[in-house]
């Protein structure tokens, strides 16, 4: 079991299936089980998939003045995360509407609120720094304190990059600077990825990156194995929504890569672990233990041949 600080964006989401993207204009749609709400978000995402699978977390976000915490915790879900460290300090909760079709093709609305104007009391987050083995983060205003935290204790660093543009690189450049495991997701990204990667590490030097390419898989750069390789997916035929995918892609990846200090180990099992989370409704559903991933495993995969690289 690892230790974790998990950071940055948590918000009320509305998953909607619809007939196909881009939308053709209709007065009225009417179908049963097309429409999902609940909890999401980054951090939300992350620190449940790493409950998930055993770890202590320290969840840390913050909502409007008047949510409902119990939103975090449904009365029919085995696993509870503790909402001690969510700070009811903005007027509103972020929101997200997300629109996708059976070709997995998805369209995002996002509305941060006045989230950008946070300030998280870090009183609350230094007596716990010590003891944590990795800072996950989300480039949100409000987790740029936590940075210091982290450089200061000598703490492993890890930041998932929300939406990144390179018009706005220069507002992140403190968590590109810092971190030691960098995660994009492809969706913004207008050029060539190995390129993309190539650039982020003659600038940042940082020791992981991970760039979610979603039904194409993944690219990973490991600078102490000396590689840049892409994994395809793990094939699923019970896809229902891929939203959050990239979320549970991340934890599990940081939860074996701090158990076993191998990555290929870690992309394997986050791979695996993503696929499965797509089969469910939400961005927060879907998640394994250890001891069900391994039995899943054994199921449909065997590891000591299905290894596919390519530099």
């Amino acid at each position: 079991m690892s230790r974790f600080i998990i950071a940055g964006i948590t918000q009320r989401e509305t998953i909607v299936k619809v007939k196909e993207i881009p939308i053709e204009f209709e007065p009225y749609t009417g179908e049963r089980d097309t429409i999902y709400m609940s909890a999401g978000g980054d951090a939300f995402n992350e620190s449940l998939a790493l409950r998930w699978l055993g770890d202590d977390v320290e969840f840390m976000t913050v909502v409007g003045e008047h949510e409902d915490l119990s939103i975090f915790n449904p009365k029919d879900r085995e696993i509870t995360l503790s909402t001690k460290y969510v700070l009811p300090i903005i007027k509103e909760t972020p929101l997200e509407v997300l629109l996708y079709d059976a070709r997995r093709r998805a369209q995002r609305f996002e509305d941060l609120k006045d989230i950008r104007d946070a300030k998280y009391d870090m009183s609350l987050v230094d007596p716990l720094v010590p003891d944590c083995d990795m800072m996950v983060l989300s480039n949100v205003n409000f987790c740029r304190p936590f940075i210091k935290r982290a450089i200061d204790n000598k703490k492993r660093l890890a930041v998932k990059i929300h939406n990144f543009r390179r018009e706005k690189e220069i507002y992140n450049e403190d968590f590109l600077k810092s971190a030691d495991i960098l995660y994009f997701n492809d969706n913004s990204i207008d050029e060539d990825p190995y390129d993309f990667v190539k650039d982020m590490i003659q600038k940042y030097d940082p020791q992981i990156i991970m760039l979610g390419q979603g039904e194409k898989g993944v690219i990973i750069y490991d600078k102490q194995k000396d590689f840049t390789v892409h994994y395809d997916p793990v094939n699923s035929d019970q896809i229902v929504n891929t939203a959050g995918a990239g979320n549970a892609h991340f934890a599990c990846f940081l939860h074996y890569y701090l158990k076993t200090g191998d990555s290929k180990i870690a992309i394997h099992k986050a791979l695996l672990f993503a696929a499965h989370k797509i089969g469910y409704m939400g961005t927060s559903n879907g998640f394994m233990t250890e001891d069900q991933l391994e039995q899943w495993e054994q199921l449909i995969w065997d590891p000591r041949s299905q290894w596919v690289e390519g530099v």
